[in-house]
C-alpha cells in the first residue's frame, strides 16, 4: 500500500495531476465538508460500489485519521485498482472543503 500526507495530496491537487479521490468517511463526517471532486464512498460500501471507481486512474483514498482509509486501500488493492491512503486524513487537511 502506498501513503500520502494531505499536504502532498494538496501539492499534486495544486500541480494538476489526474487522479481521483474517495472519502471512506460516514454521511454525518462528509457533512463537516470534503475536498473538493472527492467521491463520497463510505467505507461499509466500497465492495459493492466498485462500478463507481474508475480502475483506469489512482485512487487516493481519504477518512478522518487514516485507519478507514487503509481498510478501504486494503480491499480495492486486492481488487485490482492503484490507491494510496492518505495518513492523517481530513485532521491534517488544509486545503479546501466543500460542503
Amino acid at each position: 500500500m502506498n501513503f500520502i500526507t494531505a499536504q502532498e495530496l494538496l501539492q499534486k491537487i495544486d500541480a494538476g495531476e489526474q487522479f481521483s479521490i474517495i472519502d471512506v468517511r460516514e454521511k454525518e463526517e462528509v457533512a463537516n465538508g470534503i475536498i473538493p471532486g472527492a467521491k463520497h464512498i463510505p467505507l461499509g460500501q466500497i465492495e459493492t460500489s466498485f462500478d463507481q471507481i474508475d480502475q483506469t486512474v489512482p485512487q487516493y483514498i481519504v477518512c478522518k485519521a487514516g485507519g478507514r482509509s487503509a481498510m478501504a486501500c486494503e480491499i480495492l488493492e486486492e481488487n485490482g485498482y492503484t490507491v494510496t491512503n492518505i495518513v492523517g486524513g481530513m485532521q491534517e487537511w488544509e486545503g479546501e472543503l466543500q460542503f
